[in-house]
């Protein structure tokens, strides 16, 4: 799934009953939300229908990291001082001097705060910290590579940065619908610490176990989880895994099912637009200006308008996508035929009905036929941005090695998705000799 706002327009229309998020992302988003807290057991009265189930006990903010070894060498346990300003108290943090000292990050308040002359983004700051390139860095608090790098996270004592409490967000009447379900979540009130969210993570971003494995795991221990075992799955394990063959079904369906809607639409309005020179400019206006939406962006629109998520949205989605080429290649190729050959069939005595289906469509078959194939592979590569709002396809792959930095799952979910793109290409190529006559061609 995607961010905040898609899951907070999917838990409102009833699509979801719950899910997970924290605190400082949901102040941050959703602005009509007041006083959220770690702490808070009561519903969110601003917004119907929605509330703060359990506190889950961590929080995954942003933090100052050190070595271990130079943090106990300087004596250096909190990067806050009383009496001293967040920005002062940061720019001493390690107690160097002036010109020896080297802050880097990518978080806006240490840039804000240290100043963005010492606090530059770099790649690979983690090895760089280990590498003693940079003395501090920002880090979020539960970072999977806290214990692999032996980093000491620094005490925000005087609370510089946001907190970012884990939470549960539940429509207001699931603890009515599902009694049982909401027992056992009650169980998981602060029964996760921070030192056993890092413990997981590792075990998701550096040892490649599943996050349904590794929470069966973290629950059949009685709240201490498991680290060690397993290795890290590797790309041809991860791309012929037992989902396989389930993406490939989202996969395709969400592609062709959207596409056939939009031949359907698309070549009518191209006729259309070929036909009546008042109808052209708008209708090709109007599917340019639908082509230009951010493909997330209508994604996340789609949900509160149709009142879910997952497959439809999707659907719907793609199709509008899809219309562009089809209605603008139906266009052109209508527009282009020779004004002799149009002629012929009048003089003939067709009638405008048998004219464009016994001559101009034939004519302007292997244009249309262009367009379609360019709308099927256009259309693999969005369907992949459909995982965002749970609709599947091999997306979800890609959402995943994303959120683990993991580059073997992204590989697994781009590679089938550009294989079957060349493969759709192939067939529509295959088509076009099939269907259009060695003359046209």
């Amino acid at each position: 799934m995607g961010n905040t706002g898609i899951l907070f327009a999917a838990i409102k229309s009833g699509s979801i009953d719950l899910y997970p998020d924290y605190t400082g992302t949901v102040a941050r988003e959703l602005p009509q939300v007041r006083g959220v807290g770690p702490g808070i057991a009561q519903p969110w009265a601003p917004i119907a229908r929605a509330g703060v189930a359990v506190p889950l006990g961590f929080e995954d903010t942003y933090a100052l990291a050190m070595l271990d070894s130079e943090a106990k060498r300087l004596g250096v346990k909190k990067h806050q001082r009383p009496g001293r300003t967040p920005a002062a108290a940061l720019r001493s943090v390690t107690r160097v001097p002036q010109p020896q000292r080297r802050l880097a990050g990518t978080g806006p308040h240490l840039r804000s705060a240290a100043g963005a002359e010492r606090a530059r983004p770099r790649p690979g700051l983690r090895g760089a910290l280990a590498a003693r390139q940079i003395d501090v860095m920002d880090i979020y608090s539960t970072d999977a590579k806290i214990a692999k790098y032996k980093l000491r996270v620094l005490l925000d004592d005087r609370h510089f940065f946001p907190e970012y409490a884990a939470v549960l967000v539940y429509r207001l009447d699931m603890p009515q619908r599902f009694p049982q379900a909401w027992a056992a979540l009650q169980k998981l009130q602060g029964r996760v610490s921070a030192d056993q969210m890092v413990a997981m993570n590792a075990e998701a971003e550096l040892n490649g176990k599943g996050f349904g494995e590794i929470a069966a795991s973290f629950l059949a221990s009685a709240g201490s989880a498991q680290t060690g075992g397993g290795g890290k799955a590797s790309f041809w394990s991860l791309l012929f895994g037992n989902d396989f063959w389930r993406l490939t079904r989202q996969h395709l369906v969400l592609v062709f099912a959207s596409l056939a809607a939009a031949v359907a639409v698309g070549i009518p309005f191209g006729v259309w637009a070929a036909r009546s020179t008042a109808a052209a400019q708008p209708i090709l206006s109007i599917v340019g200006v639908i082509q230009t939406v951010p493909s997330l962006a209508l994604f996340a629109f789609l949900i509160p308008v149709l009142g879910m998520i997952g497959t439809w949205p999707a659907l719907v989605a793609l199709f509008l996508y899809s219309l562009l080429p089809i209605v603008r290649n139906t266009y052109s190729g209508l527009a282009d035929i020779a004004r002799p050959l149009r002629e012929s069939a009048r003089a003939l005595g067709l009638p405008a009905g048998a004219r464009l289906r016994l001559v101009e469509l034939p004519l302007a078959a292997r244009s249309i036929l262009g367009g379609i194939k360019t709308s099927a592979v256009i259309n693999v590569g969005t369907a992949t941005i459909a995982a965002f709002i749970g609709a599947g396809g091999y997306g979800e792959r890609i959402t995943t090695g994303l959120a683990l930095n993991d580059n073997a799952m992204l590989l697994a979910g781009a590679v089938p998705a550009a294989a079957l793109a060349l493969l759709v290409h192939a067939l529509f190529e295959l088509l076009d000799r099939w269907l259009i006559p060695v003359g046209l061609r």
